[in-house]
């Protein structure tokens, strides 16, 4: 027994100690944390329960029958992060570059099993050099059976990815079908080809950092939403992030003491949006001015500026914003914003989290280059998402509210729950200059005349009354009352019962 005792001691040490001090020194000198420090800090003292720790990867080719640590560069089990069950993951780059073998394919495959047989969130902690070229197509296959698990589980688990490391070939597949993707700057990055590869078949010279790093994927691609200086301030944004999610698609968002009043009133809304209405506010001073302790976790914050995301808590209880903003391109819908908004849209719904809508939209972004790039689907996926949504839905204009935008942004017409509007609100089919030149195209030449028609279009359909009286919209409401009215609203909201028509699945413009 004592010899036994001896053998479990020695291997748990062989496992902890990973590629060994020398690896483990070259991670910290990256200014990277090892595998086990980032659980460590992600999850509360205490919780973490390994699995697989003694697993060894089972190739005999190239050597590798001689090269055999236990864990086999990954680390698996599960913990909890503010006493909130999670499984995790963390791939180990002190052995073998942490690449994948298919043992290490097998380890993720189990605790993903788990966490959705348990309904509880995945978070994966990516810092690996691809597949382990020495198994062959093994490491391919593990990489697919992975693959099958995240499309399986989305929707039904939140799935979040850490990218700490280097993230290449089959393995951004993962992360790129999980919910969130979180980068660290300078360490981290995503491409499918590497820049040998690029440079060679198109002749661009470029480094890992300019080909897929965090600050090309959070600014110009989308792929990752957001992007923190290093892995302490990344997991701790995680931990903050994860208390706004659910456990699983059968569950609530959790909710939080506050001791925020939801009468709250809010004065400084009642001059936000200035008298000339071609001049731009910040539609971010309307969310946490409506948010419990002002509190917003904004995400993909520096792609897509025209319109905002991220998460309040109203009342103490999550709740998913989407935002059109002013500041940047007068808050127009475009590719890329549609596309943005349309996703956190679904992963709200599927994970029953109402939706606060905060209008101000003069329309969609005219112009070739989004013609050619698709616009009229690109712009459907977010009316699709708008339209299939069923957790509780509030909407209000603050300002502009034109043209098929009005529809798209969760409209009356797409099922919106309480649609509520500002004073300022002006509802048409597009801006007074531009309605009169159309609709009074003969008398263009007429300065005095248009200028008159123009003021007679603006007081007829330039304010919300005309939608009010229809019942598009439910009330005109104070700005300062903001707070109060969308509280009372998802109050009212909270047992909602909506159903969509059977079906396998919907088949949204892609």
């Amino acid at each position: 027994m004592q010899k036994n005792i001896t053998q479990l001691q020695e291997r748990e040490n062989a496992a902890r100690l990973g590629g060994g001090e020398r690896r483990i020194e070259q991670q910290h000198a990256k200014g990277k944390l090892t595998a086990r420090e980032r659980i460590d800090l992600l999850l509360d003292a205490g919780s973490f329960e390994e699995w697989d720790k003694f697993v060894e990867h089972r190739s005999h080719d190239f050597g590798m029958e001689a090269q055999r640590i236990p864990g086999d560069g990954v680390i698996t089990g599960y913990g909890t992060i503010n006493g909130r069950l999670v499984f995790v993951f963390s791939q180990d780059f002190t052995v073998f570059g942490g690449a994948l073998s298919e043992a290490h394919a097998e380890k993720i495959c189990k605790v993903m099993d788990q966490a959705m047989k348990v309904g509880a969130p995945l978070i994966g902690l990516n810092d690996s050099g691809g597949a382990r070229i020495q198994e062959g197509v093994a490491s391919l296959g593990g990489y697919a059976e992975i693959f099958q698990r995240n499309v399986l589980a989305s929707g039904v688990i939140p799935q979040l990815s850490l990218v700490m490391g280097p993230c290449a070939g089959g393995a951004v597949y993962s992360p790129a079908i999980t919910d969130f993707i979180f980068m660290v700057e300078d360490s981290a990055y995503m491409f499918v080809t590497g820049p040998d590869v690029v440079k060679t078949v198109t002749h661009e010279v470029v480094t890992p950092e300019e080909l897929g790093g965090a600050s090309v994927h959070t600014r110009k691609s989308g792929v990752a939403d957001l992007s923190f200086q290093n892995d302490i301030e990344a997991i701790a944004r995680t931990r903050e992030f994860f208390n706004f999610l659910p456990a699983n698609n059968r569950e609530k968002p959790p909710r939080w003491d506050t001791t925020d009043l939801a009468a709250r009133a809010e004065p400084s809304l009642n001059t936000l949006v200035p008298a000339d209405a071609t001049k731009p506010y910040d539609i971010k001073e309307v969310v946490t001015k409506i948010a419990d302790e002002g509190d917003f976790f904004e995400i993909q914050s520096e792609y897509a500026k025209n319109i905002v995301i991220g998460f309040i808590r109203l009342q103490g209880s999550t709740v998913g914003v989407v935002a059109n903003q002013p500041m940047v391109l007068a808050g127009c819908l475009d590719i890329d914003s549609s596309k943005k908004g349309a996703r956190f849209v679904r992963f709200c719904d599927a994970f029953n989290i109402p939706v606060l809508t905060l209008v101000d939209v003069p329309g969609f972004m005219p112009g070739t280059a989004q013609e050619y790039g698709g616009i009229i689907k690109n712009g459907a996926k977010l009316l699709y998402a708008y339209a299939e949504c069923t957790v509780p839905k509030v909407t209000l204009i603050t300002r502009k509210a034109y043209g098929g935008a009005y529809d798209v942004m969760a409209s009356k017409h797409l099922r919106g729950d309480v649609n509520l509007a500002w004073p300022s609100a002006e509802i048409a089919v597009m801006g007074a200059k531009g309605a009169v030149e159309i609709i009074f195209r003969k008398e263009i030449g007429d300065s005095e005349g248009i200028q008159k028609r123009t003021d007679e279009y603006q007081e007829l359909f330039a304010n919300p009354f005309v939608a009010a009286s229809r019942g598009y919209i439910d009330d005109i409401i104070l700005p300062a009352d903001t707070r109060e009215r969308v509280c009372r609203s998802f109050a009212m909201l909270k047992d909602k019962q909506l159903e969509n028509p059977w079906r396998k699945h919907g088949n949204i413009p892609l």
